[in-house]
């Protein structure tokens, strides 16, 4: 089965988030399975020379958008097993930075169509194409109306899948003709709420939308989620469906990681005390036993900021210590750095994002806080109990997913429903009473340290998922 990956970024060429985590990770464990699974990506100015050095320039051909005529340069790389190609125009990707500009609804046009474009020249023709979030939603819009009768395009499956159904490609109705080119007998496949909505035409065309863990699929239908987006959903739920992402557990694991101060496994989890020791160390923060609780995330309101801001003098009250890593809207960076002012031997916070710092939090802190108020699917919580940090998650999206609360059978963390600050701390609270019986608090640090949160059980969902398209079903 041949598989088209089309991403605006993928590790290791060019990341912000973590679409690029999925771009870079699940096509090599679909490969691993038999398949050949491609990805095809922006030639952005960002990527580094030593991955520009490995790329076969394939040809140049010219990408039709709207009334305009670009040029096209096709290159090509592999990477850990996959082949990947890459979409080169200096007007649009020679710049500074990814996203963010006054023409990225022509940037990402452009993109989509070259992807469609690129098929007539390489040696590869997809079964299925798989376009991930609204920077290339247009793909299954342009096949639809374009493609779908071309010699060569016959018989092509689209999936489109939401990461964050936030961001859709929201733009005035006058780039239907001036950017994108499409008959206006078309706009309605684009039309939504009085503008062009790159999303909605992509859950109108796409043979399959997926979102990335099962409770967002089911929650992007609630208008609390959804962003507006609910009333173009619901009537196609008959197609959407929710795969959890996984991580690069070779990437991350405390058995082999060289930043950590001890590596440790689930067999002997004695060098996480090691790390935490040296955790505290490095931050400045007093030794002594009460539970260090890490935070490493971007400092938002949906994130849950707010309910920390709430309690967060009651938790240091409490008992806790503070590792916070992470960088976002200023009056959430200002009150962290307040807390640390005022509590220099409990609290450390670092701005910015710090990788090293990351890995050694999830590695020494004993808890792992992420009351999110909406999480399409999270990485942190798999990452901190990949490295035996017990997640204290709100319900929603794939915290839902990943996270069994300790007040039933096999447990692996802790969680609370509303989205209340009090309902947050009474879960730390009991996070702490578990902590301090040490013999139950390890066989839960030995329980989320195999947890198997690797791509291989994607894939398969995954494969199984194109499988049943292709039959038909």
């Amino acid at each position: 089965m041949n598989i088209l990956f089309a991403a605006s970024e993928a590790n290791p060429f060019i990341a912000s988030g973590g679409l690029a985590d999925v771009a870079g990770s699940l096509p090599a464990a679909i490969n691993k399975k038999g398949h050949d699974c491609r990805v095809v990506i922006p030639l952005y100015k960002c990527v580094k020379p030593q991955f520009r050095v490995n790329m076969t320039f394939l040809t140049h051909i010219t990408v039709d958008v709207s009334w305009r005529k670009q040029y096209c340069g096709i290159f090509t790389s592999i990477c850990n097993g996959v082949t990947y190609y890459f979409i080169d125009n200096e007007y649009y990707f020679g710049r500074d930075g990814i996203y963010g500009f006054f023409d990225d609804c022509e940037r990402f046009v452009f993109y989509s169509r070259a992807v469609l474009e690129m098929l007539r020249c390489i040696d590869f023709k997809p079964d299925i194409i798989h376009t991930n979030d609204w920077q290339a939603a247009m793909i299954p819009v342009f096949y639809e109306i374009f493609y779908k009768y071309q010699q060569g395009y016959e018989n092509i499956k689209t999936i489109f899948t939401i990461h964050n159904i936030q961001y859709q490609g929201n733009y005035g109705k006058e780039v239907l003709n001036e950017v994108m080119g499409i008959p206006m007998y078309h706009t309605s496949l684009l039309e939504y709420d009085g503008n062009i909505n790159m999303m909605k035409g992509a859950i109108e065309t796409s043979d399959k939308v997926t979102t990335v863990s099962p409770s967002y699929a089911w929650e992007i239908l609630d208008p609390w989620y959804s962003h507006g987006m609910d009333r173009a959903l619901v009537p196609k739920q008959y197609k959407l469906c929710g795969i959890l992402n996984g991580i690069d557990i070779d990437g991350y694991d405390p058995e082999t990681d060289p930043v950590i101060a001890k590596n440790y496994s689930s067999k002997s989890i004695t060098g996480k005390k090691i790390c935490k020791a040296a955790l505290l160390e490095e931050l400045g923060l007093q030794e002594g036993t009460e539970p260090v609780i890490g935070i490493v995330t971007r400092f938002v309101s949906h994130k849950g900021i707010d309910l920390i801001r709430y309690v967060f003098e009651d938790m240091i009250k409490a008992g806790f210590k503070f590792a916070i890593l992470g960088s976002g809207e200023k009056v959430y960076e200002d009150f962290f750095k307040e807390m640390e002012w005022r509590y220099r031997d409990k609290v450390s916070v670092s701005l910015g994002f710090i990788p090293e710092l990351s890995r050694k939090i999830y590695a020494g802190a004993d808890m792992f806080l992420m009351p999110s108020q909406s999480e399409p699917c999270g990485l942190a919580q798999m990452i901190a109990m990949r490295y035996g940090t017990v997640p204290i998650v709100r319900e929603t999206g794939g915290l839902r997913d990943t996270v069994r609360d300790c007040g039933g059978e096999k447990g692996n963390g802790f969680s609370f429903k509303t989205y209340n600050a009090h309902d947050m701390l009474n879960a730390c609270l009991r996070a702490k009473e578990l902590y301090e019986d040490k013999r139950s608090w390890n066989a839960v640090i030995k329980r989320d340290m195999n947890e198997d949160f690797s791509w291989n059980n994607s894939a398969d969902l995954y494969i199984n998922m194109y499988w049943e398209m292709l039959k038909g079903n």
